[in-house]
């Protein structure tokens, strides 16, 4: 029978379940299992593609052209599990279901409520993909925390699930906070409040990750244990960790995070086969260089607004054997009088990243411009690919008035234009060029070489397009149109010729980007910043 594992959160939100969601799925697979990932939000939006980077991070975007909530790339770079729409479930998703079946007449004349008829919506997605022939266990994360009223039809499903299917097949994992206070006394009352929570609902938790500052000592998860009515195996300490992320799968493994699930649920598997993990956190462990990259854009208030980029870094860093160090910095800050050397000087390479609006546009082609005349490596993505080519546009070209007509729909020399399909739409949710699309490379090219190959396949999200009409004079100036869609009629990628490594790309590298298994193109640029 299938297994499902519900990954729950407490006291507050932002602990970590995306991570710790993940970094069991690894686990899971690392003993010859197949794990489906799924993520329950409990916002009213349909997707996440409307929402702010300054309020919700970063929209992650699937094949088929989901955008999705952050922790879906947590997945992805953990785990092997196949990701698409379906694998994030929204409440805009269930009652604009629920209230399209009532229109249609489908619950026959009943009275429509949240029980049964939310709960079961909610049911029949993670039963959909969690019964697949090809899944073994499905871990499902529930979004927020216990006590939200969001959150409440999640977890009364999740109560009904686990009745359904009986305590031998599901798995509560509960995630919440042991803070310290003044003095550096840890305080387990937060997490005895939030387990409590949960057992009113009706779900006892069966394995209880305790964020902290420090790794817990016995005595405290002897503690909690007491006080919560879990096994004391089952207690296990989410400490902070010093050195990357990727090692947290060795360290839940470390404590018996994996022995104690495959036990409660009853699994036959193999042993643990974590060389991968383990060669990820020497590798990090073992650098004795480190890179600096400046990371100029326009979310940088928000740790989260750019996750996949910094994580795609990260990657390309750990397969050159070397640290990095990304040191962002808000483009506005070069339109305020700061100098480009103030800010970009000793820096080993330069990114930027996608973003919409006019907000630090300017600052963005400053750093271009900059990275362009100091021969420092640059790569630019989305939005980054633009500002190169406005940037050449104004000061290689000459077209001094060079923008997007995203900036100054009017403006003289849109050198970056609207997709012509996007020409007549009105609706914002869901309405870009997304998912994965091939790319053509041009043989002898930086970004041929990095693949390795004459075509490249990645994920895209974004309205605005090279303007055609000034390609040609574009590549007369100088500049090496690199990359095509397979019918030749979009750019996908610039560079600069006579540079080190400068590499723009339309599509977003980072979402296929894993830590066992760099980017090309993260690898490419952060080898070039190395030397």
């Amino acid at each position: 029978m299938k297994k499902y594992i519900f990954v729950t959160g407490g006291v507050c939100s932002s602990l970590g379940k995306g991570i710790a969601a993940a970094s069991l799925g690894s686990l899971l697979e690392t003993r010859g299992l197949r794990v489906c990932m799924i993520k329950v939000d409990p916002y009213l939006n349909v997707d996440a593609g409307t929402m702010s980077p300054f309020q919700h991070g970063e929209v992650y975007v699937t094949d088929d052209g989901a955008e999705t909530d952050l922790d879906l790339g947590n997945y992805g770079r953990f785990t092997s599990s196949r990701l698409s729409k379906a694998h994030s479930i929204t409440t805009g998703q269930i009652y604009q279901s629920v209230i399209n079946k009532e229109r249609e007449g489908k619950y026959l004349g009943k009275c429509v409520q949240v029980v049964p008829h939310i709960t079961d919506e909610i049911k029949s997605r993670i039963y959909k993909l969690g019964e697949a022939e090809d899944v073994d266990v499905t871990i499902v994360e529930i979004g927020g925390t216990v006590g939200d009223i969001e959150s409440i039809p999640y977890l009364e499903a999740v109560r009904q699930v686990i009745h359904e299917k009986g305590k031998s097949h599901t798995l509560s994992v509960h995630l919440t906070l042991v803070p310290e206070v003044t003095g550096g006394e840890v305080k387990t009352k937060p997490t005895q409040h939030s387990v409590k929570e949960m057992r009113e609902i009706g779900i006892q938790p069966d394995v209880l990750l305790c964020r902290c500052k420090n790794e817990l000592g016995d005595d405290l998860k002897k503690k909690i244990s007491l006080f919560t009515n879990i096994d004391f195996d089952s207690v296990l300490s989410a400490h902070d960790v010093n050195t990357t992320i990727y090692e947290i799968p060795v360290i839940y493994n470390q404590q018996g995070l994996c022995e104690v699930v495959v036990r409660k649920l009853g699994l036959k598997v193999g042993k643990a086969k974590l060389g991968e993990w383990q060669k990820v956190a020497d590798s990090y462990k073992n650098a004795d260089k480190t890179v600096n990259i400046a990371m100029v854009g326009k979310y940088i208030e928000l740790a989260d607004a750019y996750k996949s980029i910094d994580e795609a870094v990260v990657h390309g860093a750990l397969a050159n054997g070397v640290k990095v160090n990304i040191i962002k910095i808000d483009s506005e800050r070069f339109e305020n009088g700061v100098t480009p050397d103030e800010l970009l000087n000793g820096v080993d390479g330069i990114l930027v990243p996608g973003g919409f609006g006019e907000r630090g546009i300017n600052g963005m082609v400053i750093a271009a411009r900059y990275a362009r005349e100091n021969r420092i490596p640059y790569l630019g993505i989305c939005l980054g690919l633009q500002i190169m080519v406005i940037e050449y546009s104004r000061n290689v070209l000459g077209l001094e008035k060079a923008n997007s007509s995203e900036f100054k729909p009017e403006g003289e020399h849109s050198v970056v234009t609207l997709l012509e399909e996007q020409v007549d739409v009105t609706a914002f949710g869901g309405t870009m060029r997304l998912g994965l699309s091939k790319s053509k490379l041009e043989k002898g090219t930086r970004i041929e070489k990095a693949y390795g190959s004459s075509e490249a396949w990645e994920r895209h999200r974004h309205r605005y397009e090279v303007n055609n009409k000034y390609k040609q004079q574009l590549m007369d100036a100088g500049l090496v149109i690199s990359g095509y869609t397979p019918d030749g009629s979009l750019v996908e990628a610039v560079e600069w010729s006579d540079h080190p490594w400068g590499v723009s790309v339309q599509f977003h590298p980072e979402f296929t980007s894993k830590p066992v298994k760099a980017g090309p193109l993260f690898k490419d640029f952060v080898k070039a910043s190395i030397k």
